[in-house]
């Protein structure tokens, strides 16, 4: 059977925000904001607002054990409004906020396969068709929305369908959860062989970055700026995003022309060179470049070459531990953002450790990431597998 999705729910509950609550205040409630939605569908529940909320609002817009929280209002140019999570705790003071809105299903529809449904249209970009922009915010055309058929199989086929996603979302995030282990080893070893970059616990003599230096500089924006970027192309052009800690990524990365990388010789990047940003957000994030493939910085983010009196992934990993990330974010200057100076980071107090020490650390290092990029494919092929189920699962195809 197919029907409007509106036939199968009760009247969407709008959210509330409430009122600030006093320190001697005990009563209290939580409040999940788009904040708590992860891409993921679940809900983080580390950074809960607590807020006074009335009584009477509360008896008719307390979540329940198996409601569906919609995004009404938010997304971004780049990610729609409407994003979802499922509420999956037995809990009676928790409401959503008043950019959200809870969906409550009757009987003849599993509230977790409408969950997924609504998940995958937003994945899929169907709720961009819904939404209109004010303002610069998105609004969720909510009722027009909820208007729309889905297709609704018998219900023991319905629960059948939602074991199915539930055992492939499980085995992606497992497959996540394993990735993440063997990078906390990694900053494990780190501190059992270096010890605490900033108490120095095993008394390694301590040395300026700037003598392990043949080259400390950021990048630019081309002339021309953004114009100039492409689409495609065999020069990249790395920005702070692509920067992430311990790894690079070239999700979104630009690229230049052979007349604008020739035009930035200084910033170009060679193999093996420790790339840091320096300023926003994610300043202190830091990664090699592992790659031979022509590329240049913008003016956010630092090339660190090294000569070959220390190793670079043992001054990657030293960056990136979290005493060192603390020291960087407690040094930042700028009026308007955060930011390192050359200066700083020439002035980076290294420890210097035997030389063979550094290597026997990099050659861990590099069996581990083997060991990551065999399980990083696994993750790869887990997410196809998923995706498949679900484009099967609301076409019938799963019985």
């Amino acid at each position: 059977m197919i029907d409007k999705i509106s036939n199968h729910i009760y009247n969407p509950i709008s959210g509330d925000w409430g009122d600030d609550i006093n320190d001697a205040d005990d009563s209290f409630t939580f409040v999940l904001r788009t904040t708590n939605f992860t891409n993921i569908g679940k809900i983080d529940y580390s950074d809960v607002v607590k807020r006074n909320i009335d009584y009477k609002v509360l008896e008719k817009k307390l979540l329940k054990y198996n409601d569906i929280i919609i995004e009404k209002s938010g997304g971004s140019d780049k990610i729609p409004v409407g994003r979802v999570v499922f509420f999956d705790i037995d809990k009676s003071n928790y409401i959503c906020n008043n950019f959200t809105s809870i969906i409550r299903c009757k009987n003849t529809l599993n509230s977790k396969y409408l969950f997924y449904y609504l998940y995958q249209n937003h994945k899929q970009n169907t709720t961009a068709y819904y939404q209109n922009k004010t303002t610069g915010i998105r609004n969720l055309q909510l009722k027009r929305y909820l208007d729309t058929d889905i297709p609704i199989p018998p219900l023991p086929q319905q629960e059948k369908i939602v074991k199915v996603l539930d055992i492939s979302s499980a085995l992606v995030e497992k497959q996540k959860e394993l990735l993440k282990k063997y990078d906390l080893f990694l900053k494990s070893k780190f501190i059992e062989m270096f010890g605490d970059p900033i108490s120095n616990p095993m008394g390694w003599e301590v040395v300026k970055l700037e003598k392990f230096t043949t080259l400390v500089s950021s990048g630019s924006t081309p002339k021309g700026g953004q114009s100039v970027y492409l689409d495609e192309g065999e020069i990249r052009f790395i920005r702070s995003q692509n920067v992430r800690m311990n790894k690079m990524s070239y999700d979104g990365i630009y690229y230049i022309s052979e007349e604008v990388y020739t035009k930035m010789k200084r910033t170009q990047v060679q193999y093996n060179d420790v790339l840091l940003n320096i300023t926003g957000a994610s300043i202190g994030r830091t990664a090699i470049y592992k790659d031979k493939t022509r590329a240049n910085v913008n003016q956010h983010v630092c090339i660190i070459r090294l000569n070959k009196q220390l190793n670079n992934v043992y001054l990657n990993y030293f960056i990136a531990t979290d005493s060192f990330q603390n020291k960087i974010i407690s040094n930042q200057s700028g009026a308007t953002r955060e930011a390192l100076n050359f200066t700083q980071i020439k002035k980076f107090d290294i420890f210097y450790p035997p030389l063979e020490l550094q290597n026997k650390f990099a050659s861990i290092v590099e069996k581990v990431e083997i060991i990551k990029e065999q399980e990083t494919k696994k993750l790869q092929h887990l997410r196809v597998l998923h995706k498949s189920l679900m484009d099967k699962a609301f076409k019938g195809e799963i019985q």
